[in-house]
């Protein structure tokens, strides 16, 4: 795309936070331009049309879609959502969906996203923002500087597998650079409600995975987290821990030669350009035809963790990936009985 060209016609679908933020994204560069969005509730959708100098505010998508033709759509809707939304923009000819994560309530829903789009030449990005992070960043870049030797194993901890845990499973893979996993050996638990954007959640999971190259990795949630959010990169010759979040009093530590020390953040964007960064990496990837960082390839792989460490819980055994079957175990045992209750107590259907 040269600097001559027309600026790329963008839309939103969801006036929520998350589509604020995508929208801050699209103004900040110079090569877009905010032509519509679309959301059912009138007052979020005027509000977000006022703020944002947009043309054209839809309640139905669908209208939206038809009538201004964008060139990129941005789906920033619940989970259960994703998958309607972004089979109707691919199939309306857009060229480029940023849609936010989790990807889908299934596994079933998130591949048949993944192949929509690919079937129709369609780049589809989810927003795991973190890979832009300066905190995140700055451990690769320690790491691929033989900081802490050889990587042996990837540990992380967050509230839970699927919202949460779907950023650091992406971010094994951004660690490992991108290598694949072999199989995932999983438990949950639920011990009582808790869901996000409508979708029942684990209160404590651990995951463990084998990449190709035998690094490992261990993700804890909920009950049996670490009791915060954490990334840890163990190598053969030291320690790199990254606590995100403004309450961190160490965000980003190295521990070698039996001495913990805190590096400078050399390369990534602050917390508050992580989705800016997201979005000006989907158009440079629109015009240089690379794969962009957050693209759906990368994501279902990070998403099939999720649903893998589900059927292990089911199975009660290691799964060998590609994982198989469309369903959500957590969400089917959840439907027949066999998962939730108190510790301790019988299991049945909370």
């Amino acid at each position: 795309m040269s600097s001559a060209s027309t600026s790329l016609r963008v839309a939103v679908i969801g006036c929520g936070g998350r589509g604020r933020a995508h929208a801050q994204g699209y103004v900040a560069d110079p090569r877009t331009s905010l032509v519509a969005c679309a959301e059912p509730a009138t007052e979020a959708r005027n509000a977000f049309a006022e703020s944002f100098g947009i043309p054209a505010a839809y309640a139905d998508y669908h209208e939206m879609l038809r009538v201004e033709a964008p060139d990129i759509v941005s789906v920033c809707t619940w989970p259960h959502l994703h998958r309607e939304m972004i089979e109707a923009a691919a199939t309306a000819g857009v060229r480029a969906i940023h849609a936010e994560k989790p990807m889908a309530p299934t596994w079933g829903d998130a591949r048949a996203m993944h192949k929509a789009c690919v079937d129709r030449g369609v780049l589809l990005t989810f927003c795991h923002q973190r890979r832009f992070g300066d905190t995140f960043q700055t451990a690769r870049q320690l790491l691929r500087d033989g900081a802490i030797g050889k990587l042996q194993r990837i540990e992380a901890s967050c509230p839970n597998l699927f919202d949460w845990g779907t950023h650091w499973f992406d971010m094994m893979f951004f660690y490992n650079e991108e290598t694949p996993a072999q199989w995932v050996l999983g438990q949950i638990s639920v011990e009582e409600h808790r869901e996000v954007f409508g979708v029942r959640l684990d209160t404590s999971g651990i995951s463990w995975i084998r990449f190709a190259n035998d690094v490992e990795g261990l993700l804890v949630t909920g009950d049996a987290g670490f009791g915060n959010l954490l990334n840890r990169l163990v190598g053969s010759e030291g320690i790199i821990e990254i606590t995100p979040g403004g309450s961190a009093e160490h965000p980003l530590r190295l521990f070698r030669q039996g001495n913990w020390s805190e590096p400078e953040r050399s390369v990534g964007v602050p917390v508050a350009d992580h989705t800016i960064a997201s979005v000006r990496n989907l158009v440079d990837a629109m015009a240089s035809g690379d794969e962009a960082e957050l693209s759906s390839h990368r994501a279902l792989r990070a998403t099939e963790l999720i649903f893998a460490t589900y059927e292990s819980s089911r199975r009660r055994g290691r799964v060998i990936l590609p994982l198989e079957g469309d369903d959500s175990a957590l969400l089917s045992m959840l439907a027949n009985g066999s998962i939730g209750g108190s510790i301790g107590g019988s299991i049945g259907a909370p």
